[in-house]
């Protein structure tokens, strides 16, 4: 990453294809890629993805995939098409999962000409906490659950994880300077966490070992939001 700029990704938590678009091309040079989901995705399809990615920003398509493992390998293999430069599965689906999208990644990549993308594995959501893992069945806390689901990942061939930034550090130690953490639950001070329980300011992430760092309604929600993404990636740079 040649600049602090580059480790944010901003989350265009939106369904109108125009105002994604518009706030990709103001934040061309401020933030390092846009972050297209679930929301998104289902409104507009593949065709409304590539209308975003013209604006020129490196895109995270965050679908988070969980399925049996020849479903998903078939999805990452489609998705490889709009050449993400990062995309999501669930950690949770398990090994073969896992195994199986890592694969199918490098194989359509390589068949495309395309630069492979990153394949992440989402820990556990950032909107849950130990109450909520309790809740489902999930024993041990939320901590400890991440921690195992990013190591699980490491051996099964994945480039990183989806963290909060609590567990940030915790992962980096266990998994190693290499592996990948993107980090969202990012508020910088006085902003509301909304519906997310596990978050931490920009500064604190990265200090925490984030790679990339996933930030939306703090930028896209702000008076002028090329200049809020600047501001937080120089908050962190400084620290």
């Amino acid at each position: 990453m040649s600049k602090p700029t580059d480790r944010i990704f901003v989350a265009l938590d939106m369904t109108n294809v125009e105002e994604a678009r518009g706030l990709a091309q103001k934040l061309k040079g401020s933030v390092g890629g846009a972050k297209l989901g679930l929301e998104f995705f289902t409104a507009n399809g593949a065709g409304g993805v590539r209308a975003v990615v013209k604006a020129g920003l490196p895109l995270f398509l965050d679908l988070k995939f969980h399925d049996i493992p020849n479903t998903v390998a078939g999805a990452v293999r489609a998705a490889v098409n709009l050449r993400p430069k990062i995309m999501t599965i669930h950690a949770g689906g398990g090994p073969a999962m896992m195994r199986a999208a890592a694969e199918a990644a490098t194989e359509a990549a390589r068949e495309r000409n395309v630069p492979r993308p990153l394949i992440v594995g989402v820990t556990v959501l950032t909107s849950l906490d130990d109450d909520d893992l309790t809740a489902v069945g999930q024993t041990g806390s939320s901590a400890e659950q991440v921690v195992r689901l990013a190591q699980l990942a490491k051996t099964c061939g994945l480039d990183g994880v989806v963290c909060s930034p609590k567990e940030a550090s915790s992962v980096r130690a266990a998994c190693g300077p290499d592996f990948k953490l993107v980090v969202p639950g990012i508020r910088p001070s006085l902003s509301l966490s909304g519906d997310q329980k596990r978050t931490s300011g920009p500064a604190d992430a990265v200090n925490a070992g984030a790679d990339f760092l996933v930030i939306g309604r703090p930028i896209t929600r702000a008076p002028d939001p090329a200049a809020a993404a600047r501001a937080m990636a120089a908050a962190f740079a400084s620290a």
